[in-house]
């Protein structure tokens, strides 16, 4: 079994809080909730159920959820999870025309959704990104909010599949 699903499985609430609040951006009340169906066998099983929860939740928390995103390519504080991700996909080495484009499609993006725009970054490149959002902006309100918690959660598998044994 793997070493951090096998040691969590024993933690307290407020240790496996600790340990895993920080997968989903911002809102450690979803590793809070999962805690009570330890034990996980792995940590597909563990993710699985946090996404659930993150699906499962009411319209307020899964806003308040989303709302807890930086938008991207801007220079704002954010965790270090989503500073790494975001320099992965150059997002932080924007020229000046690209983060005035960034800006003006996250405003438009924002005003129309009410919360910022996400996307799994890993293996994206800027246009990527804004080509992307650039057609999303097309969906309506519940397919947005829909498609953004999916990207939610697969942001929270990659930072899953990344914690070592000593995180938290």
């Amino acid at each position: 079994m793997d070493p951090l699903i096998e040691t969590s499985n024993q933690d307290e609430r407020a240790a496996f809080a600790a340990k895993f609040g920080s997968i989903f951006e911002h809102s450690p009340w979803i590793a809070e909730e999962a805690w009570a169906y330890r034990p996980f066998g792995s940590r597909e099983d563990l993710l699985e159920r946090m996404s659930g929860i993150v699906m499962d939740a009411d319209d307020d928390r899964q806003l308040a959820l989303l709302r807890a995103h930086p938008e991207l390519g801007a220079k704002i504080r954010m965790t270090e999870e989503s500073v790494l991700e975001q320099r992965g996909a150059g997002l932080d080495r924007l020229e000046r025309d690209e983060a005035y484009i960034f800006g003006q499609l996250n405003a438009k993006y924002r005003e129309r959704f009410g919360f910022p725009f996400i996307i799994a970054v890993r293996g994206l490149t800027p246009d990527m990104i804004a080509d992307s959002m650039q057609k999303r902006m097309m969906n309506s309100a519940t397919e947005e909010k829909y498609r953004a918690l999916q990207e939610v959660c697969k942001i929270a598998a990659f930072r899953l599949e990344h914690m070592e044994l000593d995180a938290g």
